[in-house]
């Protein structure tokens, strides 16, 4: 082969991966209000790629809220609500994610009214509160406190045992240190450990559902091997909750408040709309309870979608997935 022919297939063999690396590319539009320090903040919409990067502000409206974006399932367009006060009807709008052809809808589509929360991961029925209650005692099973739950991941590889000690005090309320007698063994090799011995431990409660599917609780996708708990930490704090890495085995905290973990399939990663209490508003003494947008990859590295070191509130999140099922990710204000 000679050197132009060389320079060619290098060429476009670059090319072809430039070309594949396009497609895969995910996009993500965010809902965010940024707080401020004087005046009105408006939630506008934003537009970032997977891996964390600004691509651009798709919508600056100060007449109303846009809330709740979310992709058309081919990904051309992007329609959102604005609401407005004074109780104006609400307006439905799209733009495209190049932030052109930015227009009002006379109805929104049927698809937009039919698309609900993707699912997630919770120990709750409905949403998780913005308030917590107080710790609880543990609540007895079959009258009789300390009998163990047993949860085996579909592919048999390993088994969680959550057993308490009716001795141990700690085991008693739903608060820290709870759970340090849960074991996890990995069936093939029979090694075993208790929770309490585990990197990151810091306490863990209940383990966290598919909402859709009570029976799911273990996300096994590609090299991402994880099971989700959650945790009382107290009435100013409200809960908390912990990914357990099965690969390790180590607890990583999803956040210093809640989080709810929504999965990627086909992806080995989740998103988390990540509760943070009492984040100070630039310029001013006052704080807020604000809310993220947040993806964790196979290793449980995170990127927030969002400015750094900001107080920001999510209205609701979209993400487009080309060539993955399903395409479209949404997450409403309200988790239907």
């Amino acid at each position: 082969m000679s050197f132009g022919s060389r320079v060619l297939t290098l060429a476009a063999t670059s090319w072809l991966l430039l070309a594949i690396d396009s497609r895969a590319a995910s996009e993500i539009a965010i809902a965010i209000r940024y707080l401020q320090a004087e005046g009105t903040s408006h939630s506008h919409l934003y537009l970032y790629r997977d891996d964390g990067k600004f691509l651009r502000q798709l919508t600056n409206d100060s007449s109303g809220q846009d809330v709740d974006p979310i992709f058309s399932p081919d990904g051309a367009t992007i329609v959102f609500t604005r609401e407005k006060s004074n109780n104006s009807p609400l307006e439905f709008w799209s733009v495209q994610p190049l932030g052109t052809d930015l227009k009002k809808l006379d109805a929104a589509p049927d698809w937009y009214e039919q698309t609900k929360t993707s699912p997630y991961f919770t120990n709750r029925d409905v949403a998780p509160p913005r308030e917590s209650p107080s710790p609880t005692e543990s609540p007895t099973r079959n009258g009789m406190i300390g009998e163990r739950k047993t949860y085996k991941a579909p592919d048999g590889s390993v088994e969680l045992i959550l057993r308490e000690d009716p001795s141990d005090p700690d085991d008693q309320v739903d608060g820290e240190k709870h759970g340090k007698h849960y074991v996890i063994r990995y069936l093939k090799t029979s090694i075993q450990a208790d929770f309490g011995t585990l990197p990151g431990f810091y306490g863990v409660y209940e383990i966290l559902h598919d909402r859709e599917n009570p029976d799911r609780q273990f996300l096994l996708d590609g090299l991402l091997r994880v099971a989700f708990f959650g945790l009382h930490l107290n009435s100013t704090d409200g809960d908390t909750s912990f990914a357990l890495d099965l690969n390790g085995p180590r607890f990583v905290r999803l956040s210093p408040n809640w989080a709810a973990p929504i999965p990627l399939p086909g992806e080995g990663a989740f998103l988390t709309l990540t509760e943070n209490r009492y984040i100070s508003i630039p310029g001013t003494e006052k704080t807020a309870n604000c809310s993220y947008i947040e993806r964790w990859d196979a290793q449980l590295q995170k990127v927030r979608y969002a400015r750094p070191n900001v107080a920001a509130i999510c209205y609701g999140a979209t993400m487009y997935r080309q060539d993955r099922t399903p395409a479209v990710i949404a997450i409403r204000q309200n988790a239907d």
